[in-house]
Order: structure tokens, then sequence, then C-alpha cells
């Protein structure tokens, strides 16, 4: 019985015949007209008016950061409810991470604790050149607040809209919001270019910085010139052939993975205890990956009793993100929290939500859902090795 899995690639036979065109092209080292596209075609639907092509969404992170002048000293505030990479990106500018809580409805940065962060570094001069919130779960935090508190600090605002390419916020795309974004196009994301990611900005000198630190910081010359320390981040040709097909089935991709959250509704509308995660308001959001929140006291099962029921099956799931002031390697940053994004870690759980499912998968991981629902069962507490 093969396994499930929570957000395969979606890949069919337009993506093969563009991988093909560009290998056939002899564009095969890094950059080349397929690159070149995939900058425009992403620039244009975004309505950014640069984007840079690069090897991954946490590269784009990096040199962001680092165009702006981001480095040791420096403070950037950032979701604590994330996958490591985002905050692995601070890290390697020498800048110090600080994490904030989560809105316990939606998991996104809470932006008035966002505002007391910057509040309390302004009065200790802390220098706090950025802030980096985060889209969860294919659904846009409150942009609109956040830059607001933000460029009222006098922080430029770096998007990571990694999980969010097709979600909107306040009449805008993911990407569009803050000074700049990013992208990530990992195997699992809502299109994929195997691996690869974006960076995208309004800011003409930026972009230009940020292509220039990703091909090396090579100096216009005919011999190799360097004057800044650069970096290997750029996206192949045929990776970028791949992103150019997968964009052009975007929207159908994200109105399948619709149709499975609608069907996860469906089986826990009558549960007690049991929600779909970040569904108010969903209309908007690129429904990346589907979440429910189980109440172990209403639903007399909880998230991990779950897990293991759906594993039995041979069916992936996965807790929320693990918040990263909880992470040992940043045991000792600081943080602002409420035990929000705790409890949701705690009482969350991702469930298949890839646009390539097929109908027995789909049925399959239905049917083993309200079994497991029904069986009302806990799942001893986790270890502390094992959270």
């Amino acid at each position: 019985m093969a396994r499930i899995l929570m957000s395969g690639p979606d890949v069919t036979d337009l993506e093969r015949e563009a991988v093909a065109e560009a290998f056939a092209s002899g564009w095969i080292a890094p950059l080349g007209p397929a690159v070149d596209a995939f900058e425009a075609a992403m620039a244009e639907r975004i309505g950014r008016s640069h984007a840079v092509a690069l090897a991954s969404g946490t590269s784009a992170l990096h040199l962001g950061l680092l165009a702006w002048g981001v480095g040791p000293g420096d403070v950037v505030p950032t979701s604590t409810m994330t996958f490591a990479a985002t905050a692995n990106a601070i890290s390697y500018t020498g800048a110090t991470p600080y994490f904030v809580d989560s809105d316990p409805e939606t998991g996104q940065m809470d932006p008035e604790l966002l505002g007391r962060v910057l509040a309390r570094l302004g009065e200790e001069g802390v220098p706090v050149p950025a802030v980096v919130p985060v889209d969860l779960l294919g659904s846009c935090a409150d942009h609109t607040r956040i830059v607001e508190i933000a460029h009222a600090a006098g922080a430029k605002v770096l998007v990571d809209s990694a999980e969010s390419l097709g979600a909107h916020h306040a009449g805008l795309p993911a990407g569009k919001h803050g000074d700049a974004a990013i992208f990530s196009f990992n195997g699992n994301k809502v299109m994929t270019t195997s691996g690869g990611g974006m960076y995208l900005t309004d800011d003409e000198a930026a972009a230009a910085r940020v292509r220039h630190l990703a091909t090396q910081a090579r100096e216009p010359a005919v011999h190799y010139e360097h004057r800044d320390i650069g970096f290997n981040y750029r996206l192949s040709n045929l990776l970028a052939a791949m992103g150019n097909a997968q964009l052009r089935r975007l929207d159908g991709m994200i109105a399948r993975r619709r149709v499975r959250r609608e069907a996860y509704a469906r089986i826990v509308e009558d549960v007690p205890g049991v929600e779909v995660f970040q569904r108010d308001g969903d209309e908007q959001d690129n429904c990346w990956l589907t979440a429910l929140v189980v109440d172990p006291e209403l639903a007399g099962t909880d998230a991990a009793a779950l897990s293991t029921a759906l594993t039995a099956a041979g069916i992936e799931s996965r807790p929320l993100w693990k918040p990263m002031h909880l992470q040992p390697v940043f045991a000792g940053i600081p943080a602002e929290v409420t035990g929000a994004s705790e409890r949701l870690f705690r009482t969350g759980l991702t469930l298949p939500s890839g646009s390539a499912l097929s109908e027995e998968e789909c049925a399959r991981i239905d049917a083993t859902l309200r079994a497991a629902l029904a069986a009302h069962e806990i799942a001893p507490p986790l270890t502390e090795a094992a959270t």
C-alpha cells in the first residue's frame, strides 16, 4: 500500500515538455531564457516591479536581508510559528531573531505583540532594520497592520510568503505586501520547481543587490573580480522551465486543494471540539495545507491519536510547526510569547492536501479520519525527545 503524502508534487506532461524544451535549447547551466521568462511572469502576476529567481526560499530571505544591510548587532522580529528556514536566514546574516507569538485564531504573527516588541527595542536603542512576518499554511498574515507598525518604528518588512503563493490579503496577492517578499518552490509547495525560490520587490536597487550577491558577487570585468562575499544562489534554467509550466496551472491546483479542504470540513462539521484551522475567511487562502485543531476535552480524542491512526494507514500527517522559541537551537533567543503558538502545536494536525491526490487516495484518507474521530482515543503525552 503506497504511502499518501501530505503535499506531493503535482506534475504533468506540460512540465516534462517544458523541461525537455529547455534541455534541447542548450541552456543547461544556471540562468537562461527560461529564468528570464519565469521572473517576468512572476513579477506580472504579483504586480511587483522586480523578481529574482533563486535556489530556494531560504536564499531569497537571506539575500533580501543582506540587501538592506542587515547584520551583526541587529535584531529582526519574526514569527515564532514557522519553519526553521525563516529564523535560520536571519541568523545567517549575523543578526538575532526575535520571536513573536501568534494570534490564537489564525496562527499568524500577532501585530499587537509586534508593536510591543518594537516599542521596547526602540526604548533600548536596539537597531531593528527589518521585520519578517510569515504567511502560515497558505494564508496571509495581517500585513496591513504589520507593515504600518513596522514602518512607524523605522523597520522594513520582508514577508516570508513561502507558503502563500496564490493567496490574497486586503485585495492584494501574497508577495505584494511589505517592502519585499519571497516565495518557495520546494517540492511540497502549492507549485514547485523541484527546489527554488523567488525574491520580489518594487525597489530596483534592492533587486539589483540580490541578483549581484546571488551570482557570487562577480563584478563586470573580463577577469573574475569580487568586492563582496557572494553566494551561488542562482536558479537553474531547467528548473525555471518547470516553474513556467507550473505557474500556468497554479489556479487549477489551488482549486483542487480547496476541494480537499471542503471535504475535511464536511467530515468534522458535526464533531464537537474539532474544526478546520484558519477556515474563517479562507476564500483568500491558497489552501496549501489544511489543518485540524482538536480540543481533546470536547472531542474525546486528540491530534496525536488522529496522527497515529493516519500513520497506521500509511497516510502522512504532521503537527503544526513547533514554535521557534521552543527549538533547542534557538534557546536563549528573545521572544514575546503568550502561549498561543504552543497551544496550536499541541492541538493542531496538518492533513494531506496536495492537488495530485487521486480519488482513491482521498477516499482512503476520509474513511481513516472518520474512523479515528469516532474512536475516542487519547494518545500518551509526547516525550521531551519526541517534541
